[in-house]
């Protein structure tokens, strides 16, 4: 008796039926078997595109349906490790960053459509690495800021490279907007959120070049001489409107505009003389009126 492996024809010899010719045996025996599937054939992929037209087929509540899209999240894992390589360098776990992408290859799996012809994996990448590189957008900031802003400063440091190398100059607030299609206020916007992508701990020390000592917290901060400026000329405002305009106009040109008496005198119509007299009585009444108050 002779068989074959993909066949189920059997040849068998009795008495009651007679015995094939000797070319008939040989060329039954020489003939070359069928090739059965091997475990090669059976690859990922392939086995991929069978498991999405079954899941295709599928109503979407039905218990075999999750159990296929399960058995796709396996089959496709080693994908989300292999896109997850590509960031082993960041300060996060591994595990952390295969999560985030697994998180992706689900939204894959179930936006694909085997009947675009499209491989899996071609299609799947882009939502996977595009899904971690979110994550770190959302955990690499020291200061939360909105998505929007953070994507918003991506394309302005694109967009600020490529006018660079063509002004062959720093762009302006305006050519940006232009390029981006946004207003400049957006622009100043995405600009300033580059501030919060990295913190300073107030109590780092300052550093060995600056020669500096104490931490950051002694070093910040300064005393602003302008804010007494500032003091004295909103309490001046009331007494600057009691005053009659022409000794008002004369302090305008005399302390806002650095005109000379003399110059003043001509502008006003009056002598030099006459104008130190005003602005020596002006400014006692001033003084006086800052004092009272």
């Amino acid at each position: 008796m002779s068989a074959d492996q993909g066949s189920s024809k059997v040849l068998t010899l009795t008495k009651s039926e007679p015995a094939p010719a000797l070319d008939d045996v040989t060329a039954v025996e020489a003939a070359p078997a069928p090739a059965l599937p091997t475990s090669g054939a059976l690859d990922t992929r392939t086995l991929s595109r069978s498991l999405f037209l079954r899941l295709a087929a599928l109503d979407e509540n039905s218990p075999e349906r999750a159990y296929v899209r399960d058995t796709l999240i396996e089959l496709n894992l080693p994908l989300v490790r292999y896109a997850a390589a590509r960031f082993r360098s960041r300060n996060e776990p591994m595990e952390d960053i295969v999560q985030v992408g697994t998180i992706g290859l689900i939204k894959a799996i179930d936006r694909f459509d085997c009947e675009r012809g499209v491989e899996f994996p071609t299609f799947a990448m882009p939502t996977v690495v595009g899904e971690i590189k979110r994550f770190f957008r959302d955990t690499s900031w020291s200061v939360r800021v909105p998505r929007r802003l953070q994507e918003l400063r991506l394309a302005l440091t694109k967009a600020s490279d490529e006018l660079a190398q063509k002004l062959d100059r720093s762009p302006t607030v305006t050519e940006l907007a232009v390029v981006l299609g946004v207003s400049e206020e957006d622009v100043v916007d995405g600009l300033a959120v580059g501030n919060a992508y990295t913190a300073s701990s107030l109590d780092s020390p300052a550093p060995e070049d600056d020669g500096g000592e104490g931490s950051l917290a002694d070093r910040l901060g300064y005393e602003d001489t302008a804010l007494e400026g500032v003091e004295y000329r909103e309490s001046l405002k009331p007494l600057l409107a009691k005053l009659p305009p022409r000794e008002r106009r004369i302090i305008m040109l005399r302390f806002f505009a650095n005109m000379t008496q003399s110059q003043i005198g001509e502008e006003v119509g009056i002598s030099q003389m006459h104008v130190s007299r005003l602005l020596t009585r002006t400014l006692s009444q001033l003084r006086e009126g800052l004092i009272s108050d």
